[in-house]
């Protein structure tokens, strides 16, 4: 990484220069060795420490800014700034490398498509009248019905009787 400094009201001492050139070793594997160029503008202005990082990398442009009371920590700050920076297009490059092609969807065919359910169909409405069990047994045997909805003459309550397979008569009720 190529490294330029410009100093405004400071002078830029060796000791800055390798600040900045260690905390970018730190942050190095995440450029994966492709050369880039940054330019650092460190300033002191009535007791603020302003440093500002300019970097290029591949074809995208990096800019971070912070203002702290000491010169270190500004510089510290600005590059981990520059970091989540970096860390973001890099996702985005590999997000746009890794995605999978249009054309590699799957259609499933006619022969593995899933189990439909059945709908529900209205066959027939029909009046709940009062009567008793006895009478319901009557009403389902003279119909071709499998069961029979009715309300319950001594409880007053929707009841539902229907035909076993051993040929007798189940009574649902509430």
């Amino acid at each position: 990484m190529k490294f330029e400094y410009t100093g405004r009201h400071i002078e830029v001492t060796p000791a800055l220069k390798s600040h900045v050139e260690q905390q970018f070793n730190r942050i190095d594997h995440l450029f994966d060795g492709r050369p880039s160029k940054a330019h650092v503008i460190i300033e002191v202005e009535r007791g603020r420490h302003r440093s500002e990082i300019i970097l290029t990398w591949r074809k995208d442009v990096l800019n971070a800014t912070t203002t702290n009371s000491d010169m270190y920590k500004s510089l510290s700050e600005t590059i981990a700034k520059l970091e989540k920076q970096a860390l973001k297009i890099k996702s985005k490059i590999t997000d746009k490398n890794h995605k999978k092609d249009k054309s590699a969807i799957t259609i499933p065919r006619p022969d593995e498509a899933p189990p439909r359910r059945g709908r529900i169909i209205n066959a027939r409405k029909y009046a709940v009248k009062p009567m008793s069990d006895e009478e319901a047994v009557m009403m389902l045997d003279d119909g071709g019905d499998s069961f029979l909805v009715f309300r319950n003459a001594t409880n007053q309550r929707v009841s539902v009787i229907y035909k076993r397979k051993d040929g007798n008569y189940g009574l649902i009720q509430p």
